[in-house]
């Protein structure tokens, strides 16, 4: 057997190198942090820190400018983003978005970490809009979910419950009950910070900067792009019309530009 024939059959084996993302929808990557009980255990402040916030945050902003998404948000050790209906990097390969999106953020976390960390990843695919708005109304739903529950496990973990008597009586507790077990101990749940109850969203915003034209030696503004990180999103309704004026300037504007993020 030739090279060329070796070539073409070991290729061929390659079963999903071919599988591209469907053309006109908007892809949403999510990533999740692989054993990160472990991982944060004996480094962060529970149920939440934020520490770990921070380096989420930092993640997922080199995420979306590596990528060129249009928005990302962050909650627990989940990120979700958002690309361009028309994205073409990588010309859409499955593989190589699954696969690079993992790098990326695998290596960025540990890298500000300062110890080895690993996210896994996969693709969802909206046809409208509509259907990606709800993806992050869902996402937004689960956070303040896990938030709840959070709060109510390490709250119990704290007053002395074992692991199982804590997770024994949550399993049967309504959100109302988990709320009015946080009141007794002198924590109301709608009061704590929103960035634990509805997570990080981060996305572009433009400026202007003044600079030198060094053909005139004027002074000329420039149109310039950073990445704004939002720690105080809204819910719901006002929460899919803020998403909906992100994607909508993002397919409007072009911004030749990147500068660091804004806090």
């Amino acid at each position: 057997m030739d090279l060329k024939d070796l070539d073409q059959q070991m290729r061929s084996l390659e079963y999903f190198s071919s599988l591209n993302l469907l053309p006109a929808c908007w892809p949403i990557i999510r990533l999740d942090g692989r054993s990160f009980s472990r991982q944060t255990a004996d480094r962060f402040d529970k149920p939440f820190d934020h520490r770990f916030r921070d380096l989420m945050v930092s993640a997922t902003g080199t995420l979306l400018a590596e990528l060129q998404g249009v928005y990302a948000y962050t909650m627990s050790d989940e990120i979700s983003l958002l690309l361009p209906r028309d994205w073409a990097l990588f010309d859409r390969r499955l593989e190589k978005v699954v696969s690079i999106s993992a790098g990326i953020v695998s290596a960025a976390f540990s890298q500000a970490l300062g110890a080895a960390a690993h996210f896994d990843s996969r693709i969802w695919l909206g046809p409208d809009v509509s259907l990606v708005l709800d993806y992050f109304r869902w996402r937004q739903a689960e956070a303040a979910t896990n938030a709840l529950h959070g709060w109510c496990y390490w709250t119990l973990r704290k007053t002395g419950k074992s692991i199982a008597e804590a997770t024994r009586l949550l399993s049967s507790k309504s959100a109302a009950d988990q709320n009015e077990l946080l009141f007794r101990q002198g924590i109301n749940f709608n009061d704590l910070p929103r960035w634990q109850r509805r997570g990080v969203g981060l996305f572009w915003e433009s400026f202007e900067k003044e600079g030198i034209d060094p053909r005139t030696g004027q002074t000329v503004a420039a149109l310039r792009r950073r990445i704004k990180i939002d720690r105080e999103l809204p819910m719901k309704d006002e929460y899919a019309q803020m998403l909906s004026g992100i994607i909508a300037a993002h397919s409007s504007l072009q911004f030749p530009v990147f500068e660091k993020s804004c806090h």
